[in-house]
């Protein structure tokens, strides 16, 4: 017998009925950690929280930016930057029509979105990333606006936030990727000579080479609950120190508990603690 078998093609009918549009597809989003199945719109007013069991979905870099900072306060900067494809980067696909292709998709140039805002009436610089870019990776473009974004706040004598959500440097620039993580280090050197604070919100995930730079050197760092923190996998760790990792290493209430981060806030909250810290801290 045949170990494969030739399938006849489906009926012209029966194929366009299979691709029509459900008038009912995108209404409804499932939660990965409960499975709840929550009306969209009941979602997007929760800020991508999950009614059912809390759970803090992927949110987009300008509604994450808007829901925090004062009405109407917010003008993005750097919106014009984009990657090029320096090196010709190929794997199973061309870095540039990765680029191209995501550009049609989603509603920016890059991983990451930059302004000045105000927050409780504080001038703020902040930021936030776009994981659905890429897995919100830092190449040069992201490096670069990070940096300005800590240099308006100079210019501005304002202070600083930023909202990190990514996987880590971006392979597909290689070194001009990993350059970034001393460019915007050392631009956070020289803003904190002014005095201002410089607030670090880890979102899930906060991993590799943003975790090893600007996303730990804030003067204060909150994280969302159950967020993934760290720089190198569990899995990598384990193999490396073949040892087994306790529970929930690497989440938010594990660093938390151990004293490597400051607080743990609800999305819901974010707002409310962020003009604390900036009533506390900002001159």
């Amino acid at each position: 017998m045949a170990w494969f078998q030739k399938q006849e093609r489906a009926p012209r009918a029966l194929v366009d009925s299979r691709k029509a549009p459900s008038r009912m597809e995108g209404l409804w989003s499932k939660c990965e950690a409960c499975d709840e199945i929550v009306y969209r719109q009941d979602l997007e007013q929760s800020l991508n929280v999950c009614p059912r069991c809390g759970h803090h979905q992927a949110f987009a870099a300008r509604a994450r930016i808007l829901s925090v900072v004062d009405p109407d306060s917010f003008e993005e900067h750097d919106g014009t930057l984009g990657p090029l494809d320096s090196l010709g980067f190929v794997d199973s696909k061309k870095y540039r029509d990765r680029i191209r292709s995501l550009r049609r998709s989603l509603d920016g140039l890059d991983a990451f979105v930059s302004g000045m805002a105000r927050l409780d009436g504080h001038p703020v610089a902040v930021g936030a990333f776009e994981f659905e870019f890429m897995g919100g990776s830092m190449g040069s473009v992201v490096g670069e606006k990070v940096t300005r974004l800590f240099e308006r706040a100079v210019e501005h004598e304002a202070s600083a936030i930023v909202f990190s959500a990514s996987g880590g440097a971006r392979m597909q620039e290689g070194i001009l990727s990993l350059m970034q993580m001393a460019k915007t280090s050392a631009a956070i050197a020289r803003f904190r000579k002014t005095g201002r604070p410089y607030v670090s919100v880890l979102c899930n995930p906060t991993t590799g080479g943003v975790a090893a730079s600007f996303s730990w050197l804030g003067d204060v760092l909150v994280a969302e609950p159950k967020a993934l923190i760290g720089f190198a996998g569990p899995r990598v760790i384990e193999q490396t120190i073949r040892q087994k990792l306790p529970e929930g290493f690497q989440r938010a209430e594990f660093l938390l508990e151990h004293g490597m981060i400051d607080a743990i806030v609800p999305r819901r909250e974010m707002r409310e603690k962020l003009a604390q810290i900036l009533g506390l801290l900002a001159p």
